[in-house]
């Protein structure tokens, strides 16, 4: 591996968590509510991959039972999406991007059950750390925010269920298709669920079928294509050159992208308060601990 590669994939690498902390300023200025919005970037997304022939030539060749498993995955990744962007309707960015930071810690703990792996004490004590900067935050927001803080743990919650089957699976077809496919059946997902939101998550039950206006439709474009399919494709390019744990760093950089362009961009500081900011410390820095703790442990002569 030349350090040229190297630096090129770290840079393509950053580039991508970039494009991912954006998602969160978009879900803000993108007028409509969470489910139309998650279901026109779902739809977009299959449009743009539907025109690739790679794609169904790996659709052919995927046995039933693993079209079901990509399916059930697509069901819970259109469920994270918009529990996420509901995070952003209810409270603004910066709380749902923070709200994500807490996905390790549910990994810690859903992981080993998934992957059918010893529990570790370690990652329990990991999770642990983290609940004071929740507290902070969740101190620091607005009483009429709190509910987003509520629904964006749920939405991490989700990533970490959704990103362990991932990773049991992922190796077993194309990536692209995988994409295609998951998010094909997170779209017929949200178009299911829709007519029964108001009893199941009435705070985030809206009219699906709605069309968006020119500004709502450039967004929704940019927000499919730029930061989805784009840092898609950027990441495994540079996954041949970095190792997991070198992406995972990277990759735990997010919320602090977000939570930098919601302040720059969005005035967000205005509407929380300095314990909120505190608690974003705690968690980041509690959720790059834990990486650090595990190479030191292998180098150690550890798992």
């Amino acid at each position: 591996m030349s350090r040229p590669e190297t630096r090129t994939a770290l840079f393509q690498i950053h580039f991508c968590v970039l494009l991912w902390g954006i998602t969160a300023i978009l879900g803000k200025l993108i007028t409509l509510p969470a489910l139309p919005l998650v279901w026109w970037r779902m739809l977009l997304v299959v449009v743009m991959l539907a025109l690739l022939p790679r794609v169904w030539r790996g659709l052919r060749t995927l046995p039933l039972r693993r079209v079901v498993g990509y399916s059930g995955i697509g069901a819970l990744v259109a469920l994270h999406w918009l529990t996420f962007y509901g995070a952003v309707k209810l409270a603004n960015a910066s709380v749902a991007a923070t709200c994500i930071a807490l996905a390790p810690v549910f990994t810690s703990i859903i992981e080993p059950w998934v992957a059918k792996r010893p529990f570790q004490l370690r990652e329990l004590l990991f999770g642990i750390a983290v609940l004071p900067g929740v507290a902070l935050v969740v101190g620091g927001v607005p009483e009429g925010m709190r509910l987003g803080v509520l629904i964006g743990a749920l939405s991490a919650l989700l990533v970490a269920l959704f990103g362990s089957l991932n990773k049991r699976m992922v190796s077993h077809a194309d990536p692209l298709t995988v994409t295609a496919l998951e998010l094909g059946a997170g779209t017929m997902t949200l178009t299911l669920l829709a007519p029964v939101m108001p009893y199941v998550l009435p705070a985030l039950a809206s009219p699906l079928w709605v069309v968006p206006d020119l500004h709502d439709g450039v967004l929704l474009l940019v927000l499919a294509g730029a930061c989805t399919l784009l840092p898609f494709a950027l990441a495994l390019v540079a996954l041949r050159h970095l190792s997991a744990y070198t992406v995972q760093l990277v990759t735990n950089l997010e919320p602090v992208y977000a939570v930098v362009l919601a302040v720059v961009l969005l005035r967000e500081q205005h509407e929380v308060a300095g314990w909120f900011y505190l608690g974003v410390a705690l968690i980041v820095g509690a959720v790059f601990l834990h990486p650090l703790l595990q190479q030191r442990r292998k180098g150690d002569g550890g798992d």
